[in-house]
């Protein structure tokens, strides 16, 4: 780590939790992001910023102007750009010594597979279930690490699942396979603060998770109502009868202040 490095991540480094160990920890760290929209813009510059070595980040998408109201990566002489080049670039100056493979395209069938293993943790900002559940199986296939948000309205959800731990449930135990489709942005609408408040704990679940610090949020579920500003966190177990980790599912709410 050279000087210029120990400066920009010395509030970092003090804390004792990361120190300078810790800091190598994440500049050795490859992270898979998959969506660079409203959760993904948060989740990649908040990583870069924390000096996250490597990330790789798929998105199909190109940025319109009604993404702009939320999707912070992307600014107005961005709009017609692919959505992965728009966060590469931001990411880039905020942090030009972080490595970003940016790919427009869908994540699918075996790049996908390939990706998830070859990455230190996945961070799911993707919109819709088929995505995140095949996200969620190439994770449990993978023993990888999973950091799944979503935000809707003026709510939100953290989870994170870690397949490679016995007692820890997956996505699909949470969500069964065969619901309906995930309520979107473009039809229901979202406030776009929550999306960043989303996409924040998601960042600080994945530095957790690469750091080896504090609790995370395996085996719970977090709801953010951003009306009236309630964090409540469902408990979760492994559901024996899920089709993806074939393994208790039962949950309790406990109201976090």
């Amino acid at each position: 780590m050279n000087d210029n490095q120990l400066l920009r991540y010395s509030r970092q480094i003090m804390l004792p939790q990361i120190d300078i160990e810790g800091q190598l920890k994440l500049q050795g760290a490859k992270v898979l992001i998959v969506g660079a929209g409203g959760l993904g813009s948060p989740v990649a510059m908040y990583l870069a910023a924390a000096g996250v070595g490597h990330l790789v980040i798929y998105d199909d998408d190109n940025v319109e102007l009604s993404n702009l109201q939320r999707q912070i990566a992307h600014y107005t002489a961005d709009i017609g750009t692919a959505k992965v080049i728009s966060t590469l670039e931001t990411v880039k100056n905020l942090n030009p010594d972080v490595k970003v493979t940016a790919v427009k395209a869908k994540l699918e069938g075996e790049t996908l597979e390939n990706e998830v293993k070859n990455a230190d943790v996945v961070l799911d900002c993707s919109d819709n279930f088929k995505t995140r559940f095949a996200i969620n199986s190439a994770c449990v296939k993978t023993q990888t690490p999973l950091v799944s948000g979503a935000a809707i309205r003026f709510e939100g959800q953290v989870s994170v699942f870690t397949p490679s731990k016995n007692d820890s449930p997956c996505y699909n135990c949470l969500y069964q396979s065969d619901g309906e489709e995930l309520q979107t942005c473009s039809t229901n609408g979202v406030i776009s603060p929550i999306v960043g408040i989303v996409g924040s704990i998601q960042a600080l679940e994945a530095i957790k998770l690469i750091v080896g610090i504090g609790e995370t949020l395996i085996g719970r579920l977090l709801v953010i109502d951003g009306l009236t500003m309630e964090f409540n966190t469902l408990k979760l177990r492994k559901n024996p009868c899920c089709v993806t980790c074939h393994t208790s599912f039962d949950y309790d709410v406990k109201k976090s202040t």
